[in-house]
């Protein structure tokens, strides 16, 4: 039985030049790169190989280019290899390539979907209003804690968690007035006894993703996505709301719409992937920002897998069974 799970990365894996060894030696990835290029409008060739960080970093584009880059990367997998995972994961945007490679949601509406999805989240929120910042070396419970503890004590609301990254890596979200407050405020002494070491790392971030000030992007995604068909998935996905392997059209299309003011229980999605029987995970994708958290996760029942060039590829290739 095979053991291979597939992940899929979100935004902060984007970088110029992604995906160009695969448009330069797979006529299957130069087809959907001027496929989806047709479907938005955008020379998607021009902005993930020679576009600016600060053009892949506008939200309306990242989540696009994340999920063409991701989805062709498994395309040209499939088709080298028939590959095909027990089960698959996205993080936050990702889950919309975990989605299409399960064939629940065809490829172009989901490309049209995350342009959308973008643009809703980045409007959801005035420019400076939100902020993002990681917290290390709290348990996850502490960082709920904290969180509540800063808005009781600032007066500022919202701050919650948004990503549960890996143990002792959360990122927090919400109004950027408490965010800032807790930066200045926080004493270890709030916890006793108190944590060894806190470090808190603001983002640069457009918007406060995964938290309750993106409400109105939920909403307008779920008129959007309702009005979508869904199929039953090919394989589980592990969804972000619930870290549960979900089949079932209506619980995917729900799942997906919900995650974007809920945080992201990456840790324990990785979790279920592993109680499911995976312990080899492929990042299709840009970067391996995944790989990263997984070794911080449980390095040592789960191996990973990067396909970030041709090499990378071509090794997978040789070495691939079911």
């Amino acid at each position: 039985m095979s053991t291979w799970g597939a992940i899929f990365p979100g935004q902060g894996s984007q970088h110029p030049g992604m995906g160009q060894f695969l448009y330069e030696n797979f006529k299957t990835a130069r087809l959907r790169f001027e496929e989806a290029s047709d479907v938005l409008k955008i020379n998607f060739k021009k902005l993930c190989f020679s576009g600016s960080e600060e053009d892949l970093q506008l939200t309306k584009n990242t989540q696009p280019v994340i999920l063409l880059v991701s989805t062709v990367t498994f395309a040209v997998v499939h088709e080298l290899t028939g590959f095909r995972p027990i089960a698959s994961a996205g993080h936050s945007v990702g889950e919309y390539s975990a989605l299409v490679t399960a064939n629940s949601l065809s490829w172009r509406e989901a490309l049209k979907a995350v342009r959308i999805r973008g643009e809703a989240m980045q409007d959801a929120v005035p420019v400076g209003k939100g902020a993002m910042c990681a917290v290390l070396g709290l348990t996850d419970e502490q960082v709920r804690a904290v969180c509540l503890w800063a808005e009781k004590e600032s007066g500022f609301k919202p701050i919650e968690p948004a990503n549960f990254n890996s143990p002792g890596q959360v990122v927090i979200s919400g109004s950027a007035q408490a965010i800032e407050w807790l930066i200045t405020n926080f004493k270890k002494e709030v916890f006793n006894p108190p944590p060894r070491r806190v470090k808190f790392i603001p983002l640069k971030v457009s918007a406060p993703f995964h938290c309750s000030l993106m409400k109105p992007a939920e909403e307008k995604m779920r008129e959007l996505l309702t009005a979508i068909p869904f199929s039953d998935a090919t394989n589980p996905i592990v969804q972000n709301f619930t870290a549960e392997p979900t089949y079932e059209k209506t619980k995917l299309c729900e799942n997906i719409i919900r995650q974007i003011s809920a945080p992201v229980l990456w840790t324990q999605c990785v979790e279920k992937l592993r109680d499911l029987g995976a312990t080899r995970l492929v990042e299709f994708g840009s970067g391996r920002v995944l790989s990263g958290l997984i070794s911080k996760i449980d390095s040592e029942n789960l191996q990973t897998i990067n396909l970030t060039s041709l090499e990378e590829l071509k090794e997978f290739e040789a070495t691939y069974e079911t």
